[in-house]
């Protein structure tokens, strides 16, 4: 791994990467069993570290000090004093960008070029959420003639359960944590056990920032142990979740007796039409990134290409040229465009689907994988070719630098293909004529749809998706209907009429 080239700082950070502890109570302890478990890098498949294996004991600790800070400082204290907190957190999150980002990239094989930009994102979300609280969180007022005014307001709604995904880690776990904090609620972060080393580095920028004791913990381990147990807890009113879909469906089975509000961002399979009037290079362009940024481990990559018959020679002949020519390599190389799978286990996933494509009479052309590269997780990008939607390489998804290529001829044709599967997190529609790319994008069912873009976000519009992609939306205002609890309070105006019953 080329260590050599980074900045210095990140190269330190890197070096210094030790055993991970729980955080809880603005204290780093070790986990309650004292069980750890190790983290694989995914670029040699050597240990990286040991990391606490949390569990209900843990879970249970951070609650009680989540509901200690809400009942106490954190809950009465006024809202420009909370935001100096959540502007100083974005603060330092500036500060260590350069340690931050490839800390990311070591644990994750996420290249370093793109880990830069999700880091500097993460801080962005806490301005955001600050500006939007102050902003935005107000209520309503309507008066009924000259007896009443009701007027409302929205409290926060107390411990907030936030369990993250692996992929972009850091950007995505702020994104969750900035408006739960912003709104003034208390934080339990369960991260992903394979990519705790970002997570750990947030809890050290906040014990810095010195936001009081409780206010945010994270417990890491297992999401069968630590996240259940969150889940479980009864003193937890909010989980948000981001992840597969069939974990999100066993999380809202398991905490459904305590009556938890779910926000739920689940995953994709999600289309790019292509018409024969679409601006050609700008189309390819975006169809490339889309599917192989993020080593394809995104939730809304356009993972199923409809090319429109009359160009899709031209354009899978130009797919091809871009395939063989994605650098794959070294995640700390700023050149590499594609790094290795974060885990042995979805790099086994990932290859499997690609041997199912074989056996379901589709053809796989893929890019080249380099010699010296070859003990990490790394898939080489890779077209589906000759795809047909039944098969289950077209309907599940693969999360990987995998695209299915399928053509079409009409727009009814596509439009009902792009819908015909079970996920509606996003979609992308190419074309010239901007009245049939509004008719498409509105009949596409999917959380989100971007016309003649790539996938172009944002922060004030919500996230979300439909079918089993999932349940709600973050972002932007949406995420306060999450966050925060509407109060409606009736104040009499003069002394209306009431029955007497029993007078």
């Amino acid at each position: 791994m080329k260590l050599d080239q980074l900045e210095k700082s990140g190269r330190e950070a890197i070096e210094s990467v030790t055993t991970i502890q729980q955080y809880i109570n603005g204290t780093f302890t070790v986990p309650a069993s004292g069980k750890f478990f190790t983290n694989i890098s995914p670029f040699t498949n050597e240990k990286i570290n040991e990391v606490a294996a949390g569990g209900k004991e843990d879970i249970d600790q951070a609650v009680m000090a989540a509901r200690s800070a809400f009942k106490g400082e954190w809950g009465t204290m006024k809202i420009e004093e909370r935001m100096k907190y959540i502007y100083k957190i974005a603060d330092v999150i500036d500060e260590h960008i350069d340690e931050i980002a490839p800390l990311e990239s070591f644990d994750t094989g996420l290249p370093l070029a793109q880990t830069k930009k999700m880091v500097a994102r993460a801080a962005q979300n806490f301005r955001f959420y600050a500006e939007m609280v102050k902003s935005r969180l107000v209520g309503e007022a309507y008066q009924v003639d000259d007896q009443f005014i009701n007027y409302t307001i929205y409290k926060p709604v107390g411990i907030a359960g936030l369990i993250t995904p692996w992929n972009a880690p850091f950007m995505l776990e702020t994104w969750k944590i900035a408006p739960a904090l912003a709104t003034g609620n208390t934080v339990i972060l369960k991260p992903a056990e394979w990519s705790p080393l970002t997570a750990n580095r947030l809890a050290e920028i906040i014990d810095k920032v010195g936001l009081p004791d409780g206010v945010f913990n994270i417990v890491h381990g297992y999401g069968e142990e630590a996240g259940a147990a969150l889940v479980a807890h009864e003193d937890v009113e909010l989980i948000s979740f981001t992840g597969e879909t069939t974990t999100g469906v066993e999380i809202m089975k398991n905490g459904a007796d305590s009556l938890k509000q779910f926000s739920m961002e689940l995953g994709g399979k999600s289309p790019i039409i292509v018409f024969d009037d679409a601006d050609f290079e700008r189309a390819l362009d975006a169809c490339v990134w889309g599917i192989f940024s993020f080593n394809g481990e995104r939730c809304t990559a356009n993972s199923r290409l409809y090319v429109h018959e009359s160009i899709q020679e031209e354009f899978i002949n130009r797919l091809k040229e871009r395939v063989s020519n994605i650098r794959v390599g070294d995640p700390m190389d700023e050149t590499t465009q594609i790094g290795p799978l974060i885990h042995k286990n979805h790099y086994e996933n990932v290859r499997s689907y690609l041997e199912l494509a074989k056996d379901e009479g589709a053809e796989l052309y893929s890019g080249q994988i380099p010699a010296d590269v070859e003990s990490g997780n790394f898939v080489a990008p890779t077209l589906i070719l000759n795809a047909e939607q039944e098969m289950r390489v077209v309907q599940e998804e693969i999360f990987g630098p995998v695209l299915a290529v399928m053509t079409f001829k009409e727009e009814e044709e596509v439009i009902q293909k792009a819908n015909g599967v079970r996920y509606g997190l996003a979609g992308y529609v190419w074309t010239d004529n901007i009245k049939r790319g509004h008719r498409v994008a509105q009949k596409i069912d999917s959380g989100m749809l971007w016309v003649n873009s790539q996938n172009v976000r944002d922060l004030r519009i919500p996230f979300g998706g439909a079918k089993h992609s999932g349940i709600g939306r973050e972002g932007g205002h949406y995420a306060f209907e999450f966050y925060t609890e509407a109060q409606v309070v009736h104040v009499a105006l003069e002394d209306h009429y009431i029955p007497q019953f029993g007078k």
